[in-house]
């Protein structure tokens, strides 16, 4: 029985390429797919490594990348210009960093360069309101919070574009594992809010690079 079947045929199909789901792969398995991808001269993005699985590959591939925050692998970081970047990605707090980082080097291994706001939580909504003429060159908004998960609403209420939100695992009690923000999310009161599933900043880049690559095949 075959390891793995890769769908390299994905891109054309849909627009973008497989990603590898890493957390449960070894480091061998891991190497044998990442070097497939190699050999047809592809970028390869494997998510959710281990830190010791990320070293490893580091070891193996020469110019690789690892995020050990998000466990974003990357066999070739693209450099990008945050000044022609089309979403946004805002997170409530610090602790959200993890699917932050998610989303961006996901978008990254598309070549979309994405500018990360941080830390503007409504516990401090004037941080967020200093940043609303920012926001507003973005033509999609990805919204990261934890706890009560409030930040999509508001951000909802304040600005036109599309917004994706993520739901993050971070709280305690009523909080923990990121139920209450994700009920909070698909219960909000902001019209047209898209929500993903807890802790997933993958799925959020997805939804906004198909949103976006609409938008450029009918400009």
């Amino acid at each position: 029985m075959d390891e793995y079947i890769l769908d390299m045929d994905r891109e054309n199909r849909l627009g973008f390429p497989e990603v590898i789901y890493g957390q449960t792969k070894s480091v061998e398995l891991l190497t044998k797919i990442l070097r497939d991808y190699q050999k047809e001269g592809r970028n390869a993005l494997a998510s959710r490594l281990q830190p010791e699985k990320g070293e490893a590959l580091l070891e193996e591939f020469q110019g690789s990348f690892y995020d050990p925050v998000s466990g974003s692998f990357l066999l070739r970081k693209n450099e990008l210009d945050e000044s022609t970047a089309k979403v946004g990605i805002i997170s409530a707090g610090s602790s959200d960093q993890y699917a932050v980082n998610e989303a961006l080097y996901t978008l990254n291994l598309l070549n979309e360069a994405t500018v990360c706001i941080n830390d503007v939580g409504v516990a401090g909504i004037h941080r967020l309101l200093k940043r609303l003429d920012d926001l507003k060159k973005f033509q999609v908004l990805i919204v990261v919070a934890g706890f009560e998960g409030a930040l999509p609403s508001v951000v909802g209420g304040l600005l036109k574009q599309p917004i994706i939100a993520v739901p993050t695992s971070i709280g305690y009690g009523v909080a923990e594992g990121g139920k209450s923000a994700l009920h909070a999310m698909l219960s909000s009161c902001a019209n047209g809010i898209t929500v993903t599933n807890i802790d997933n900043g993958y799925g959020a880049a997805m939804a906004a690079y198909r949103i976006i690559q609409l938008l450029q095949n009918q400009s």
